[in-house]
């Protein structure tokens, strides 16, 4: 039913939202004073950077999940506890993000701590595609409109973050800083290339039009 898909959304936005909301949190106020004040300010760019790369993550995320749900008619209750997953690995985010910022120019911690949010956005990416492939996999919480043979075939696509993700932490282990600059480039090739769901009015209209041009 609609409004059981609507409740489950509605639950998810609102756990994005804290989770978000935990992130900004984790600032910290300098405690210089005066002129001083700048160089403090100054000094926390690392988490600035952590802030940023991870509130992109979380956002990417949260539009995926949106636009699944957009297209979901229903929910049975394997996706309800797969979604809950995909919500609890989301919010160890702020964690993996803090310990990252503290560590990310502290010589040998900075590696253990990018190994550490290297190796957590890989479980995000397991979670978050394991979700997708329990969709498609049969289609039946699909609305009609939905072409469940397309949106099978995205799921080599969906899944590129499962490869891409392990990088990182091999990279983690050489330099933390890169380690970030690869998530945030990562982050924006997802925000800049979504998948869409293909559609089967969609097909239909092209065929029409494709047999009134012959």
């Amino acid at each position: 039913m609609e409004t059981e898909t609507n409740r489950v959304e509605a639950f998810s936005d609102g756990v994005f939202a804290i989770v978000i909301t935990i992130l900004v949190l984790e600032l910290k106020v300098p405690e210089e004073q005066g002129s001083a004040l700048w160089h403090g300010l100054l000094e926390q760019w690392p988490h600035y950077a952590a802030y940023l790369v991870s509130f992109l993550i979380i956002g990417v995320m949260w539009v995926n999940h949106h636009t699944i749900f957009s297209h979901l008619k229903r929910v049975d209750r394997p996706l309800l506890f797969l979604n809950l997953m995909v919500l609890m690995v989301v919010s160890v985010i702020p964690y993996t993000t803090n310990i990252l910022a503290e560590h990310l120019m502290d010589g040998d911690s900075a590696n253990v701590a990018a190994i550490l949010y290297s190796s957590w956005t890989v479980v995000y990416a397991l979670a978050f595609l394991g979700f997708w492939w329990y969709v498609t996999k049969v289609g039946h919480l699909f609305h009609e409109t939905v072409d469940k043979d397309g949106a099978r075939a995205t799921r080599v696509r969906f899944g590129l973050g499962a490869v891409a993700y392990p990088l990182t932490v091999i990279l983690s282990f050489f330099s933390a800083p890169l380690t970030l600059v690869a998530h945030f480039l990562i982050a924006l090739y997802y925000a800049a290339n979504q998948i869409p769901i293909p559609l089967v009015v969609e097909e239909e209209r092209l065929e029409t039009g494709s047999d009134l041009r012959k």
